[in-house]
């Protein structure tokens, strides 16, 4: 099967040319053929007539010497019979045969009839007329050599082009009708989804071009779908993130305007109104840093650097979350050598460390180990936390989204943190997945090629 779309349309345009170029040849001929049969018709008995009045006017041995010094011998061949076996010729035949006479003719002839005979497929005539002489009748016979009048062909052939491009229009017509239709799909697929319906159903089997270009825009249809459903979830988030320490503001400041408010109460409110502005700083923060990542805006400044050194030092700066809960760290870092943003990858374990501090019960442990292969370096962070259930695997590095929300008061955060870390690590070129059991801990495995292939 032909899938070339380029291929497709000149083989169709070959083929309707040549099929249009043929009907038009047989109807041409099919409208022409009884004209030109015609017109040699009336030529082959005007010439029969005029030869006729010739024997009768003069005498029969000048009648035929003018015969055979005719000009339109080079048109037309005669024979004139005196009986069935014994006949004159008149004129010169070069490359074309003559008709054959049959005695049956002749004889008809001879008696008195006129005989006309189709001895070509298209319009040539032979034409037989009785030819009353001094010496008796004759039989007459009068072939054409020629072909039609050269006006006669000239309009023949307009009338064959003006047909084969009637025709040819028609196919090529019809053919850009099934060519089109796909792109009409297209065309109108696209207005609904401008207009925000993405369930369109495009029904297009083709292969080629068309049935890949079908296939693209089905995908990307699912893509935009998703993206408008990430949008509506995002504005919500944002909406429901926003609004509760909103509301604590706007609630804690109503009530310092009381005047019967203790100066502790006072105290109190005010360390809430600063908490909760800190927290829409911090959520703010995260979202103008997620939407840098996400453009690639911010380059990554890329340096050499000591990955286990690295994870030991936020280990430390975080000792304040991890040692007043008694957690402990387990550490199987192997000296690795990685190209990486410093900053950056300081806050992909930073937020990771956080988590696994954040969802450990008192007394845990964290276990994290590096190791280094040809190509990558993995990097497995394990903790003995609250774990993530299989449904909120599938959602955790998206934005505001909270695989606790049972105990969301009890584990703060707003949700933007494994975001940011999943961004951050595709900078990299690099991948995170999780594997987690609830009650039984949750495990990040994160894999950095040791060189970034720079564009």
């Amino acid at each position: 099967m032909i899938k070339s779309l380029y291929t497709r349309v000149v083989l169709i345009f070959l083929v309707s040319v040549i099929a249009s170029t043929v009907i038009a040849f047989f109807v041409a001929a099919w409208v022409f053929e009884e004209k030109l049969r015609e017109n040699s018709q009336i030529l082959l008995h005007n010439f029969g007539q005029d030869i006729i009045q010739i024997y009768k006017k003069i005498p029969y041995r000048e009648a035929d010497s003018l015969v055979s010094e005719m000009k339109q011998l080079n048109s037309y061949h005669i024979r004139i019979y005196e009986a069935t076996d014994k006949f004159k010729t008149y004129g010169i035949v070069i490359g074309q045969s003559t008709a054959t006479i049959s005695e049956e003719q002749v004889r008809k002839v001879l008696s008195g009839e006129i005989v006309e005979d189709n001895t070509k497929d298209f319009a040539a005539v032979l034409l037989g007329l009785p030819l009353e002489t001094e010496m008796g009748t004759r039989a007459l016979f009068i072939e054409p050599l020629a072909p039609p009048s050269a006006s006669f062909v000239i309009k023949w052939v307009l009338s064959f082009v003006g047909y084969a491009l009637i025709i040819g229009s028609i196919f090529i017509l019809i053919a850009s009708i099934f060519l089109i239709r796909p792109i009409k799909k297209l065309t109108i697929a696209t207005r609904r989804i401008a207009a925000g319906d993405f369930n369109v159903k495009l029904n297009i089997k083709q292969s080629g071009e068309l049935g890949t270009l079908a296939r693209s825009f089905e995908e990307m249809m699912h893509d935009l779908q998703q993206l408008e459903q990430m949008r509506r979830e995002f504005v919500t988030n944002v909406s429901h993130e926003v609004q509760s320490p909103l509301t604590s503001i706007s609630g804690y400041a109503i009530a310092l305007k009381r005047e019967d408010i203790t100066p502790l109460d006072r105290s109190r409110y005010l360390d809430i109104i600063v908490s909760e502005a800190q927290r829409m700083s911090k959520m703010s923060d995260s979202l103008l840093k997620l939407s840098l990542l996400e453009s690639q805006s911010q380059q990554l400044q890329l340096t050499s650097l000591r990955l286990d050194e690295q994870i030991r030092r936020v280990i430390v700066a975080i000792q304040p979350q991890w040692s007043a809960r008694s957690i402990q760290f387990e550490l199987h870092l192997k000296a690795v050598t990685l190209t990486a943003d410093h900053d950056q990858l300081n806050q992909v374990w930073t937020n990771i460390l956080g988590n696994s501090i954040k969802f450990s019960k008192d007394g845990g442990k964290i276990n994290i180990s590096v190791k280094q292969d040809l190509k990558n370096v993995t990097v497995r962070i394990s903790d003995t936390g609250i774990g993530i259930s299989l449904e909120d695997q599938k959602r955790i590095f998206d934005r505001f989204f909270k695989a606790d929300r049972s105990h969301s008061r009890k584990y703060d955060g707003s949700g933007m943190g494994l975001a940011i870390v999943k961004q951050i690590i595709s900078l990299h070129q690099g991948d995170i997945r999780v594997e987690s059991e609830l009650d039984r801990g949750t495990t990040f495995i994160v894999t950095f090629p040791i060189t970034i292939q720079t564009e």
